[in-house]
């Protein structure tokens, strides 16, 4: 299946309108203030570390504090993840299959709620600024679990906010993400954040009860 921890880190990391603040974190710290929903374009590169093939994909991720979200994958190939705050649905109409798991699962020692809830990226993280480069100034995340899913994930802030996103995988894949068009406290149909199965498609997982969007307090 076309997918990796990305749906567990991405969709959390998301920061926009910096501050006059220089450090990476000052800026995410700034955004996370008052956050309540944000939607974006996204492109994202993937290389393989055995082969040194990288493959790209576009398309658009909507957030909703405070773990709701939805990553859909447009081109070149289709795949929707959609968290509804009880349940992370998997998407792939080429295979008309569907993955259905419990949020808290996919969330377990990942950035998800960073944004309304910066005391957990500290429990769960240490971070550490790495500076400038590329025209961004950068903040790097290091999972605290024993066994963390990806060795580090870097935040990338330019003038107008997250620009982009690094991240090496235990396995040594490196995957990078950039963002564009923020819309920061963007109005979001209740609806993007939850998922049917279609008709006819394989169902992997526990489907029950029925998704829908129930926001869960931190």
């Amino acid at each position: 299946m076309r997918v990796s921890v990305l749906a567990s880190l991405l969709l959390s990391l998301v920061a926009g309108t910096a501050s006059a603040a220089d450090t990476a974190r000052s800026r995410l710290d700034a955004f996370s203030k008052g956050l309540t929903s944000v939607s974006a374009s996204f492109e994202q590169q993937v290389s393989d570390a055995s082969s040194g093939k990288t493959k790209t994909s576009r398309g658009t991720l909507s957030l909703k504090a405070p773990r709701q979200f939805r990553w859909d994958t447009t081109a070149p190939y289709k795949q929707l993840i959609v968290a509804d705050g009880e349940k992370v649905w998997i998407y792939d109409p080429d295979l008309e299959q569907v993955t259905v798991r419990a949020q808290g699962t996919e969330e377990a020692h990942s950035p998800l709620t960073v944004l309304t809830d910066l005391s957990q990226l500290d429990r769960d993280f240490t971070t550490s600024e790495q500076g400038e480069h590329d025209g961004q100034v950068w903040l790097r995340l290091k999972s605290k679990d024993k066994e963390p899913q990806f060795e580090y994930a870097d935040l990338g802030f330019d003038q107008a906010g997250l620009a982009s996103m690094t991240f090496k995988d235990t396995f040594g894949n490196g995957t990078q993400i950039r963002f564009s068009s923020w819309q920061r406290n963007a109005k979001l149909a209740a609806d993007q954040f939850t998922f049917t199965p279609p008709k006819g498609v394989d169902v992997v997982g526990d489907p029950t009860p029925a998704a829908s969007a129930h926001p869960i307090k931190p």
